[in-house]
């Protein structure tokens, strides 16, 4: 008798809005982030509201074996985006015309499963819905996040170097959405 090899199931992850309960979750795995990946480049003092930033649109997390795996927010133009005012020249159209794709990240011990790009087309679908366009600013020193936008189709607008602090000058690169 032949005996038939089955693969184990892999888990699916799976997209849903972010809620208040989610929060403690994404601090978790943000912290986890930042000691591995260094993301966000400075730690804020209250992770939470750096996650529920008063500008958002929408916030999304992705779950995968019932767990907070990855989240992405989207939100207005804030003071210190670059990408709205450059994509925005490019079009001839007010930045008020975009979304901003912000705070999205994939726990480490998640990677692998299309978390991020499942996360980034759920916001990418929101800004679309409202008729605006998205963009995004990252810290360049993220290949990993680059490498994704750029597989995925945005657009490099430029790189360009912010005043983080008095003694902190960070190299940004802003993207806007292909399409």
């Amino acid at each position: 008798m032949k005996s038939e090899r089955t693969e184990p199931s892999r888990p699916v992850p799976y997209v849903r809005p972010r809620t208040d309960r989610d929060l403690d979750a994404c601090v978790h795995a943000l912290a986890a982030v930042h000691e591995r990946d260094g993301y966000p480049v400075n730690w804020p003092d209250r992770p939470a509201d750096w996650l529920a930033q008063p500008s958002l649109l929408g916030a999304w997390v992705a779950e995968l074996d019932g767990r907070v795996a990855g989240h992405v927010g989207l939100s207005l133009s804030g003071t210190g985006d670059v990408a709205p005012g450059l994509w925005s020249a490019r079009a001839g159209v007010g930045p008020d015309a975009t979304a901003v794709v912000s705070r999205l990240f994939v726990a480490p011990g998640a990677r692998g499963h299309g978390i991020g790009r499942l996360l980034l087309a759920r916001a990418v679908g929101e800004a679309r819905s409202r008729g605006l366009h998205p963009v995004l600013d990252v810290v360049a020193s993220d290949t990993a996040a680059t490498a994704l936008y750029e597989r995925l189709g945005w657009e490099l607008l430029a790189e360009v170097e912010q005043e983080w602090g008095p003694r902190q000058t960070v190299a940004v690169r802003c993207y806007a959405a292909g399409g």
